[in-house]
């Protein structure tokens, strides 16, 4: 496989020399065969992610196949993406007709999760991003998602330019060796603690990189709010692929007055969404795998809160039924790391973990709403829903600090892989304007730069 993976790298960086993804019909057709390559598939690709996850034919609709085909359709914002730009207007330098170029940065990295909303929303909607911005990409798909990354494998080839992106399955030491070489950008997905070696190996070769890392995102309830509405969706958002997405609410902050209210609140969406229960409902996906499995388990078995409802495991299915725990308190081994399943926990404290990737809220009152968004640092302020935002055309979805760096939607995905290059033309008939910057220097820098800022 390390062969293979020189003969691509050599491959991609032969093309990306060529001058072949320059052209900007050639990035509209291959986002628009990223598109049909999807739509093409749609019931192979539901049943790669029940195989990897159990997901449910709908869910994995409506969460990641449909919202990444209705990306591709942007491929006819391209042209505006990446239009030259003029430089604000100066008239010491409109001479010079300064712009901004908008230039692909190379080979992109993209180095894939296992299961925060699996390969698909994090895999292909920054790569059209990539493709958009004249990019050669390299994608590696989770090695924990085999169904997936197959498919993805087998199906790429068939449908984009084999010069310009190619697909790498495999683990870690695959990943290890694209990390020995230089690239025009990284883009990685997953922990914050791969996220460490990805980043000391990047900076070995001064490649570029970008994070995405999820984190503990907070949920935080004022008291007059509409407990229903807000169980429902929080409950909804947790329960989406089985709480592994990494914008999902990982714990509640509520007044202790509240708490019992809003945990009955939990219970009836929870009865609503499960009438026969959440042991038999087809409706729940599965943990990732089983190592993940044993992990979640340790930190519910030794946290010191009460579990309100919920709790039901079966190893053999990778499953743990929707989980409340109510009674937490700042150290428990809930809180100390991001609950990638069902578990929902409840604690009361007056303070949000730092820098989330999303922080909720839940007030009718806007001066509530404000206080909490400015006294706070997170990738993203959401008031009154949970995840719509990371679908939402025209936002940035991208961390901060922590929770990670960069954009990965849209505009804001071709923008991250592409460079800025500055560029002007000076003429001829300027030397004599700009004359005395030639040695030997007769006048002070004064005299030929008055300075515009006004005398104190």
């Amino acid at each position: 496989m390390f062969k293979e993976i020189n003969e691509i790298y050599s491959t991609l960086n032969k093309t990306f020399r060529s001058g072949k993804t320059k052209p900007i019909a050639f990035r509209k057709v291959q986002i628009l065969q990223l598109a049909y390559f999807l739509q093409d598939n749609l019931e192979r690709f539901k049943e790669a992610l029940a195989i990897d996850l159990g997901r449910p034919p709908l869910e994995a609709s409506f969460l990641e196949l449909d919202s990444t085909i209705s990306d591709c359709k942007t491929y006819d914002r391209v042209d505006k993406w990446a239009q030259t730009k003029k430089a604000p207007f100066n008239i010491k330098f409109a001479a010079f007709r300064p712009v901004i170029r908008k230039e692909p940065k190379g080979i992109v990295l993209s180095i894939s999760p296992s299961a925060h909303l699996t390969t698909l929303f994090h895999c292909f909607p920054p790569k059209i991003g990539a493709i958009a911005a004249g990019n050669c990409v390299v994608l590696k798909p989770s090695g924990l998602c085999p169904a997936i990354s197959g498919l993805i494998a087998e199906l790429i080839p068939k449908y984009l330019d084999n010069d310009v992106i190619r697909v790498v399955l495999g683990a870690v030491p695959e990943t290890s060796k694209l990390m020995e070489y230089q690239w025009g950008h990284i883009l990685y997905t997953g922990s914050g603690r791969v996220a460490k070696i990805i980043g000391v190996a990047a900076a070995k070769t001064l490649s570029p990189i970008s994070l995405e890392l999820g984190g503990k995102s907070p949920v935080v309830i004022d008291a007059k709010c509409d407990f229903k509405i807000a169980a429902r969706r929080i409950l909804w958002s947790k329960c989406a692929n089985a709480g592994q997405t990494c914008i999902a609410p990982d714990y509640v902050l509520i007044p202790r007055s509240s708490e019992d209210t809003f945990v009955k609140a939990l219970k009836d969406a929870h009865d609503e969404f499960y009438p026969s229960g959440a042991t038999t409902t087809p409706d729940l996906s599965r943990i990732i795998s089983l190592m993940h499995f044993h992990c979640l388990m340790n930190l519910l078995d030794n946290t010191s809160g009460t579990i309100a409802f919920g709790g039901q495991t079966d190893e053999s299915q990778k499953f743990i039924a929707p989980t409340v725990v109510k009674g937490i308190k700042d150290g428990d081994s809930l809180m100390s790391d991001e609950l990638t399943f069902y578990l929902l926990v409840n604690i009361r404290l007056n303070s949000v973990s730092d820098h989330p990737l999303a922080l909720y809220c839940f007030s009718p009152n806007a001066a509530f709403k404000n206080k909490v968004f400015d006294n706070t640092q997170s990738g993203s302020a959401v008031a009154n829903d949970v995840m719509v935002h990371c679908a939402t055309d025209g936002l940035p979805f991208g961390g901060v600090g922590p929770s990670g760096s960069g954009y990965h939607t849209q505009g804001f995905a071709f923008d991250m892989f592409t460079h800025l290059c500055a560029s002007l033309g000076s003429p001829g008939w300027i030397d004599p304007i700009l004359g005395a910057r030639f040695l030997p220097y007769t006048v002070s820098f004064d005299d030929l730069y008055p300075s515009a800022l006004p005398s104190p």
